[in-house]
């Protein structure tokens, strides 16, 4: 079955990597690209924007009546949320959300709009990465207790403007609900005194064109273990919205997640 896919963030870097890969990726098809108002590439064809060539689908600040899209993976900024919002509900389409950075407000709005339309809301769209929260989940319940510390570092490129990663932070929230730790340290410096257990430190990098690497340290007196994701481009990301819509597609209202596309269980 080939889903009708629209694209909010279309002319941003993963919108035209989504673009790319659901033109030409069997089981969906691109039929609404769209950006904010005043976006300066408006009227521009969305498959030149994204180094395709011409696909017959101009980029837009609103949705055609006649277009009718099964699912909307926004990539965007938290700005544009209300919008994107409002964009899903009045039309029933079911919501990619992979916008990340949202205030204590939004991510209310968004629990809010899940009462009308599906949203399948994440921090993190790759599929190992979401493996990978799974077996942080498996890995912080068999240490719990037993002497370990967490620490966990996330590398990026130098134009992403949110820090720790929303991906870091689901981590850290993984190991809190496993192992109990209250506090989450940003980095350390000067006279800190000895680590205490009940800590996860959370370290973010800025680096070149870094697409994303997470690492998960469980360490303890004589070992340790890693857990670790590297992104070698952005596709995998896409990849994965991709997927995640054509999991939603058709789906009722309310909350779903990445467990459900990769079908985990409990």
């Amino acid at each position: 079955m080939t889903i009708r896919l629209a694209v909010h963030g279309a002319a941003g870097r993963m919108g035209q990597r989504v673009i790319a890969l659901g033109a030409s990726t069997a089981g969906q098809k691109v039929v609404a690209a769209l950006e904010s108002p005043g976006n300066p590439r408006l009227g521009n064809d969305a498959g030149e924007i994204a180094g395709i060539g011409n696909i017959g689908i101009s980029l837009s600040d609103r949705l055609s009546g006649d277009t009718r899209p099964e699912a909307l993976i926004d990539f965007s900024v938290p700005e544009a949320l209300e919008r994107v919002l409002q964009l899903a509900v009045e039309n029933k389409i079911p919501l990619v959300l992979a916008t990340t950075g949202l205030s204590k407000k939004q991510e209310e709005e968004v629990a809010s709009a899940s009462h009308h339309v599906a949203i399948l809301k994440a921090s993190n769209f790759s599929l190992v990465v979401n493996v990978l929260f799974e077996l942080t989940r498996v890995a912080g319940d068999m240490l719990n207790g037993k002497g370990f510390d967490v620490e966990i570092v996330e590398r990026h490129h130098r134009f992403k403007k949110d820090s720790p990663s929303g991906t870091a932070l689901t981590f850290a929230e993984i190991v809190q609900k496993a192992m109990g730790q209250e506090r989450i340290v940003h980095g350390r410096e000067g006279i800190v005194g000895e680590r205490p257990l009940g800590e996860i430190g959370v370290h973010a990098v800025r680096v070149g064109d870094n697409v994303g690497e997470h690492t998960v340290i469980f360490s303890t007196l004589g070992e340790t273990m890693e857990l670790v994701h590297k992104g070698h481009s952005r596709d995998s990301y896409a990849l994965g919205a991709l997927a995640a819509a054509r999991y939603l597609a058709g789906k009722p209202a309310g909350n779903y997640s990445m467990r459900d596309v990769l079908g985990i269980q409990g």
